[in-house]
C-alpha cells in the first residue's frame, strides 16, 4: 500500500493498516528511541508509546512534510519525556558556567553507525541526550533548551562535554588499537 493510503488508512483506525505502518518503521521508530535510552527494552517501551501516539495523532499530521520526519518528532519527544520521568536528565554543572564556541566534531564521519550508538552509551544521559538532538537531529541549542527545560548554556555546555568526553573515548580507543598494532 502507498504511503498516502495506508495513513488515510490508519486515519480510519483500520488495524490492517496501522499493523502495516508499524512493521514498515517499528526499527526506524527503534533506532531513534535507542539512542535515548541505554536499555533495549526501555527503547521498546518508548517505541511502543511513540506508535501510540502516532497513531492517536495521526490526523494531525497535514500531509505537508515528510512522514517520517513527523514520526520521528514524535519518538524524540516521548524519549525526552521518558528521560524527564525517571528525573536522569542533565548531569550537574554550573549554571553559570561560560561557554566558549569549539571547532565542530564531525565525529559520525569517523566512525560506523553501530560504534557511534555503542560510544554514546558510554556518556552521562544529559551529555547523550544533548549531543542526540543537536548532532543527530539537528535542532539549535534554543529548541532543545526549551525541549529539555534547561537553559541555552546548559545545553551548550553539555555539548562541550559530551564532545571532549567523546575525544577522550576516541583517544583511549586510538592508543589501545595502536598498541595492538
Amino acid at each position: 500500500m502507498k504511503l498516502e493510503a495506508l495513513i488515510s488508512a490508519c486515519k480510519n483506525n483500520e488495524r490492517i493498516a496501522q499493523k502495516e505502518l508499524y512493521d514498515k518503521y517499528s526499527s526506524y521508530i527503534l533506532g531513534i528511541c535507542f539512542r535515548y535510552m541505554k536499555i533495549r527494552e526501555e527503547a521498546e517501551d518508548i517505541m511502543i508509546q511513540s506508535f501510540y501516539r502516532i497513531f492517536s495523532n495521526i490526523e494531525k499530521f497535514s500531509g505537508t512534510g515528510s512522514f517520517e520526519a513527523w514520526m520521528r518528532k514524535v519518538a524524540v519527544n516521548e524519549s525526552l519525556m521518558a528521560l524527564r520521568k525517571r528525573k536522569m536528565m542533565i548531569v550537574d554543572i554550573n549554571e553559570a558556567f561560560t561557554v566558549k564556541d569549539e571547532s565542530n566534531m564531525d565525529i559520525s564521519e569517523l566512525l560506523e553507525y553501530e560504534e557511534l550508538l555503542s560510544i554514546l552509551d558510554h556518556l552521562p544521559t544529559g551529555y547523550r541526550t544533548v549531543f542526540n538532538l543537536y548532532v543527530i537531529e539537528g535542532y539549535k541549542h534554543r529548541e532543545i533548551a526549551e525541549k529539555l527545560g534547561i537553559s541555552i548554556n546548559t545545553s551548550k555546555s553539555q555539548l562541550i562535554l559530551a564532545k571532549k568526553r567523546l575525544q577522550e573515548i576516541l583517544n583511549k580507543k586510538k592508543q589501545s588499537f595502536n598498541k595492538g598494532s
